[in-house]
């Protein structure tokens, strides 16, 4: 089985408009004033259709539907106008898996709000899981969406939202979302999943919690590019701390310029290699390159099939003419990988990391 784990609705145009109308009638409506006037069945049929053949196109078989995350609306003045529309996105993805339950799953979107305390959430995340049955959440880590204030994922701001999923047993999935400062939202993707990554590595985070489970999008974000930085970095901070670390790089760096026999390391020496590989990564870089690079950072068993199909990278391949988003071409196609490499990724990794997801 293909398991798609990162994946968005292909939202109904009239969904679009519905946003506009929020945005600008400033909490004049209720979210079934909406929801009976403008969202009807058929468009949402003919839209899964879309997304079906899709699927069908590069031999997956179950996607896992999230909000389209550049449309989230968490930094909109208007906590109301953030939860109608929150609830929109996760009721339509909810009627699309009762129209095709063989074919998706559902990851909810969160009524993130800059400025407010996370617990804002914990409502439509508990109606999510516990009544509509999804089986994890997407979580901006940046609901200020470019403004410089939203807490860094490793502050105690969000400590709540972390011990709620460990009690439900749910992952969080990092994806940025909109940006109003100087990036676009693709270049914040990136900008803000290496922040995750960072920014919980160096903090008490997966002390304190830990079950749980966090999948960063498109690959780590540069991470798995920088990862040397990163290390050196961690390995200075040890050094720091304790004297026989540090004793054993000044031993170690003497044996490498004469070119003897290194020593071996202290046994509490971490490295950031051991810190990365508590995190879970998608498939989702659009370069078979960068996704081997991934995989032998982090390894087979700490990645996710993942295309974000239809996204913005689905422009065809020079070198193969195929979809830059059809994931599986690319993956059959690395030779290091062992067909069991390729079981965890495919379908494997998917059920670990989502445990309340049955095929």
């Amino acid at each position: 089985m293909i398991v798609d784990a990162h994946a968005h609705l292909v939202t109904p145009s009239s969904v679009f408009g519905v946003r506009t109308i929020i945005q600008g009638s400033n909490g004049n409506h209720s979210k079934e004033w909406y929801t009976t006037r403008w969202l009807v069945d058929e468009e949402i049929v003919q839209s899964a259709k879309k997304c079906i053949a899709l699927m069908d196109a590069v031999g997956t078989d179950i996607q896992f539907l999230s909000p389209r995350p550049f449309t989230l609306m968490h930094s909109h003045h208007s906590s109301r106008d953030i939860q109608i529309w929150i609830e929109i996105q996760n009721d339509l993805i909810h009627r699309t898996i009762r129209m095709y339950p063989d074919r998706f799953r559902g990851v909810a979107g969160l009524p993130q709000k800059d400025g407010q305390p996370i617990e804002l959430v914990f409502d439509e995340l508990n109606r999510c899981v516990n009544d509509l049955g999804f089986i994890g959440v997407l979580v901006n880590p940046d609901p200020a969406e470019g403004r410089g204030t939203s807490p860094r994922l490793g502050d105690p701001y969000w400590y709540p939202l972390w011990e709620k999923l460990c009690e439900l047993e749910v992952p969080a999935h990092i994806h940025s979302a909109g940006c109003c400062g100087r990036e676009t939202y693709d270049e914040h993707f990136a900008t803000e999943e290496s922040l995750a990554i960072t920014a919980v590595a160096h903090s008490q985070v997966l002390k304190l919690f830990p079950t749980l489970k966090l999948l960063i999008s498109h690959g780590g974000g540069s991470i798995p590019y920088q990862i040397g930085r990163w290390r050196s970095h961690y390995f200075f901070e040890q050094a720091a701390h304790k004297p026989n670390i540090a004793a054993f790089f000044k031993d170690l760096e003497t044996a490498g310029r004469a070119g003897t026999v290194l020593p071996t390391p202290p046994a509490e020496l971490e490295t950031f290699d051991d810190l990365l590989r508590k995190f879970y990564f998608d498939t989702d870089v659009h370069n078979k390159g960068s996704l081997e690079l991934l995989l032998k950072t982090v390894g087979a068993d700490r990645c996710l099939f993942g295309t974000e199909r239809p996204g913005s990278g689905g422009a065809i391949d020079l070198a193969t003419g195929r979809s830059m988003e059809d994931f599986k071409y690319t993956i059959d196609r690395i030779d290091f990988l062992s067909d069991a490499d390729r079981k965890l990724i495919y379908e494997g990794n998917a059920h670990t990391v989502f445990p309340r997801f049955k095929a």
